[in-house]
């Protein structure tokens, strides 16, 4: 996959912990959701799963900035009619810092993930889009579901 002229690809680490975490923070600032990441405790979180493998993480860089991000979990789940095979992928904190958007990075950062997700024979990729993103994700053919949540408070 080629990139716009500038911009490089590169593998998250365990190291970008914290970086990732920023840039989820930034998202969902973008989309004017309360997030603190002193409550969400998502760097230790993050950096467990880069290291288990079970989060998959890529920085877009410009001139040795990280401006655009991804992730990528391996969920297993239970065989199911959609798809017997027991693992499935989910998409998360797609990120284009404000001055590098409309470069196409988080198109190319999705298409990579579809990618990564059909080159380790998963058939099944979910992702909680925002309003501004769902037009990307519906343009690489996702389909809205009917997905249902309820938050449990820790009494009872």
């Amino acid at each position: 996959m080629t990139w716009p002229a500038g911009y490089t690809l590169r593998p998250a680490t365990p190291a970008d912990a914290a970086l990732i975490a920023a840039q989820r923070a930034a998202m969902f600032a973008d989309m004017s959701v309360e997030y603190s990441e002193a409550t969400a405790q998502f760097t230790p979180w993050v950096a467990a799963r880069l290291s288990a493998g079970t989060y998959l993480g890529w920085i877009v860089e410009h001139d040795g900035e990280a401006v655009a991000g991804v992730g990528l979990m391996i969920l297993d789940w239970p065989p199911h009619f959609i798809d017997p095979q027991p693992l499935r992928s989910y998409l998360l904190n797609v990120y284009t810092h404000p001055q590098h958007r409309g470069r196409g990075l988080a198109q190319r950062l999705t298409q990579m993930t579809l990618e990564e997700t059909r080159r380790r024979g998963i058939r099944i990729m979910s992702l909680h889009a925002s309003e501004f993103g769902r037009p990307l994700y519906e343009k690489l053919g996702f389909t809205p579901t009917n997905e249902m949540r309820i938050v449990l408070d820790g009494e009872g």
